[in-house]
């Protein structure tokens, strides 16, 4: 076991910060920028593309007669964690920025992973089966209901987001929804091929992501990002993903045992509802937001990823643990 693996750092998150150091002291500006914006576009559209190619019907139609227990995780994930974000406005700007507040928004309005949340439901001994069609059903949802939530929450033209709110929904349609629906219809012809080479899918849409960091940051660091965001904001940053995270696994926990679902369905609920895309946040903010201001505003995210990894490796621990004992018993 490694040093990473001890700590429970995810490697990817190391390549992150690494990308994000570079491109503090090596932007992409004049004529690379313009070049690095239209790989980047690109990219989005194949990551979603990817997105779409890689879900199953059969996983989404898996388990959905549990309504209960899926409606309890997109209420938390869709209600819960807006409702919590909009309730950090007291902290601004003492704790921090509007900007990293728009952030914590963001991260907020933001769907489930889907391999994490299966993976630490199956850990913990949950029901894997819910969490394929839940974590699924939840990212294809996101693709749709979060771009509607940006608009609800978030107040980008103040901000000097987009203007034109048409042309946001055309670029939503254009670079989100169009490749992931091409994508998701082009299954029954490509399929074998994406399980065939996950290593090589799972890169692309990795790349794709640090692609955009990169050209993001690019632009934070020409705007003077590290100038707005000292050690001490990040610090903030940090602990209030610390709160949110905690609000809502303990919500959660309380919320499946009086809605009288069994450990499996909690164990579920706990790790589906509490969980927020980095693949999905990153490639969407670049969309949504104007280039000013999106390194800031993947900061939360970033920071908020790297937190529920690592509590809800130690979560599914001793869900194992206890679900060990009790058949021991």
């Amino acid at each position: 076991m490694n040093v990473l693996q001890k700590l429970r750092i995810d490697p990817f998150l190391v390549i992150l910060i690494t990308v994000v150091i570079i491109a503090s002291f090596f932007p992409c500006e004049g004529e690379a920028k313009t070049w690095f914006q239209y790989l980047t576009t690109a990219a989005i559209a194949l990551l979603f593309f990817m997105h779409g190619a890689k879900l199953s019907r059969h996983a989404i139609l898996a388990g959905i007669g549990h309504w209960r227990l899926h409606l309890v995780i997109f209420t938390s994930t869709f209600i819960l964690f807006p409702i919590l974000g909009m309730g950090l406005s007291f902290i601004v700007p003492e704790w921090m920025s509007p900007t990293v507040y728009m952030g914590f928004l963001y991260l907020c309005v933001l769907p489930a992973t889907v391999q994490s949340a299966i993976a630490f439901t199956s850990v913990a001994g949950g029901n894997v089966a819910a969490a394929i069609c839940s974590a699924s059903a939840s990212s294809l949802l996101g693709v749709f209901l979060s771009p509607l939530l940006v608009g609800l929450l978030i107040r980008t033209h103040e901000a000097g987001g987009h203007p034109d709110t048409w042309q946001a929904i055309k670029d939503i349609i254009l670079q989100l929804m169009v490749p992931f629906i091409v994508g998701h219809l082009s299954r029954p012809l490509i399929a074998r091929w994406v399980e065939k080479h996950k290593k090589w899918v799972n890169m692309t849409d990795r790349s794709s992501i640090l692609l955009v960091v990169y050209v993001a940051f690019s632009e934070a660091v020409v705007e003077g990002i590290w100038h707005k965001i000292d050690a001490y904001s990040l610090l903030m940053i940090g602990i209030v993903c610390c709160i949110l995270l905690a609000l809502v696994l303990m919500i959660n926990v309380y919320s499946a045992r009086l809605l009288g679902f069994g450990k499996e369905d909690e164990i579920t609920i706990v790790f589906c509802g509490s969980k927020k895309s980095l693949a999905n946040g990153v490639p969407m903010a670049n969309v949504l937001f104007p280039a000013a201001i999106v390194g800031v505003m993947l900061l939360p995210l970033m920071i908020f990823h790297q937190i529920q990894l690592m509590v809800c490796a130690v979560l599914a621990q001793r869900y194992a643990q206890r679900l060990s004992a009790k058949k021991a018993e």
